[in-house]
């Protein structure tokens, strides 16, 4: 079931709505929870009921090393919780990438186990480990099963993030003033869902045609088509992610809950590290206070303060950064792609901070187009299924295979004939469309601001119930097809 499907919005969302709150005036408050925590589960499973199990077992499990290391601190029970999370992981997202290497750098033939990857699972166990980490800091209450089911399994944000904290979501359930229907926060999620889902339907899946067909002719794409197609998958990639994170932010308004902000703007940043800072924010936040920090302590206590490990501040960081982006990448996939793509994040930001350092400033537009210019070409690796497919297309970007423009065009433009362009057609299709659609691109998120700007000035007003009207019922018209959401395979 997807927050885009209709089978969603007209008969899931209103009738889990309508249970909780009624339930909230009837009975008392752990009922309500318990509907909800079944609901999500039933979302879950609803994709493939397989797995339900697996999330069940997962839930236990943790939520009983939770309570042991709130009562006994023990660091024993944090280390078995953090291999049992890691492993559970490591197994489904990496097995099969493990026995592929095995198989290349040994020349043996290992069956591979063709696991299919359980939904969410990427999300949920960094979730959970996080959780068991407080626990042992001493920062969680001791929370009931059912409070804890529901803090894991809130279909909002479930699937794919946002990666929330305990102490950020269950004040919320538990708050007296929340269990009521709260007529703004219905206005304002209603507001922020119908954005989310104009951004997916209208913006995101369009653009994905001219990914995929792009796609289909790496061998023999060309410069221009090569760089329509790479732009279209950056404005697709953020335009389906903000899109879920907004469809999520305001499907939990409708039950009074604020989740974090996960996504701000990242295409308008003007240097790389603030780019990755607003880019899925409760990953890198969650990257940043679970893993490097710790890892930082770690490594300046049994090497860094060695006298064979005489390094200066800026190499050590340096390094930590660059591993840090590494997990990163293989966090989002198991490949080499996810993995080359992680470390040229680091580079991006290691380089930043060092020309940062050097006090080395660039006019605005040179600085965000080199930022934008950059991310534009690592997301190459990030789209490719492999690596043979993101160097077909690197390839192609730095014109390698030629320069093509369309004979319409050879009239205005055919000086550039003299510098190698050549005028004919190529296979990609709808090429006009797809101009339009970057250039349209660019004017939204460059010219306007971004949702979490929006719902600080929002107001339940006729115009704003217009508009939610327009683009909501347009949208509802368009869904022509009900596509996964990019982020729901990692």
């Amino acid at each position: 079931m997807l927050f885009n499907s209709p089978q969603f919005i007209f008969l899931f969302l209103p009738i889990v709505f309508v249970g909780y709150f009624v339930l909230n005036s009837i009975a008392p408050v752990y009922i309500s929870r318990a509907w909800l925590a079944a609901c999500s589960l039933f979302f879950y499973g609803f994709w493939n009921p397989r797995y339900l199990p697996l999330i069940l077992l997962s839930i236990a499990l943790n939520f009983l090393i939770g309570r042991s290391l709130i009562l006994y601190k023990k660091r024993a029970f944090l280390i078995a919780g953090i291999v049992f999370n890691l492993g559970l992981l490591g197994y489904y997202k990496y097995f099969d990438f493990f026995l592929e290497n095995m198989n290349l750098l040994f020349s043996t033939d290992i069956p591979l186990l063709n696991l299919v990857l359980p939904l969410a699972i990427s999300f949920f166990t960094f979730q959970q480990i996080s959780y068991l980490v407080d626990c042992y800091r001493g920062k969680v209450e001791n929370y009931n099963l059912i409070n804890y089911v529901l803090f894991i399994t809130f279909f909002p944000h479930l699937i794919a993030g946002p990666i929330v904290h305990h102490r950020i979501m269950m004040p919320q359930f538990q708050s007296a003033s929340n269990l009521k229907i709260n007529f703004e926060n219905i206005a304002l999620g209603i507001f922020v869902f119908s954005i989310g889902l104009f951004k997916k339907v209208m913006l995101a899946d369009h653009f994905s045609t001219t990914v995929l067909d792009g796609m289909n002719y790496l061998d023999t794409i060309t410069f221009f088509d090569a760089w329509t197609v790479t732009l279209s998958y950056t404005f697709q990639l953020y335009f389906d992610f903000s899109g879920y994170s907004d469809m999520a932010i305001g499907l939990a308004l409708l039950f009074n809950i604020k989740l974090p902000i996960n996504f701000d703007s990242p295409y308008k940043a003007r240097n790389f590290q603030e780019m990755v800072s607003r880019w899925h924010i409760t990953l890198t936040r969650f990257l940043y206070e679970y893993v490097y920090y710790p890892m930082q302590r770690w490594l300046s206590k049994r090497f860094f303060s060695s006298p064979r490990f005489k390094l200066n501040t800026n190499i050590k960081t340096s390094i930590n950064v660059l591993f840090l982006f590494l997990l990163s990448g293989i966090w989002h996939g198991a490949g080499w792609n996810f993995i080359i793509w992680g470390l040229l994040m680091g580079i991006g930001v290691v380089v930043y901070r060092m020309w940062s350092k050097w006090n080395i400033k660039l006019p605005l537009f040179l600085a965000w187009g080199l930022t934008f210019c950059y991310a534009n070409f690592i997301l190459v690796f990030f789209r490719a299924s492999n690596l043979d497919q993101a160097l077909l297309l690197i390839k192609a970007m730095f014109g390698l295979n030629g320069f093509i423009l369309p004979e319409q065009l050879s009239h205005v433009l055919s000086p550039l004939s003299t510098v190698g362009v050549h005028f004919g057609s190529t296979p990609l299709k709808d090429k006009y469309q797809a101009l339009g659609l970057i250039i349209l691109g660019f004017i939204i998120i460059l010219g306007f601001k971004n949702t979490s700007e929006t719902m600080k000035t929002f107001k339940p007003t006729l115009i704003y119930a217009l508009f939610i009207a327009i683009i909501f019922v347009y949208s509802i018209l368009n869904l022509t097809k009900v596509s996964e959401f990019l982020y729901f395979k990692f």
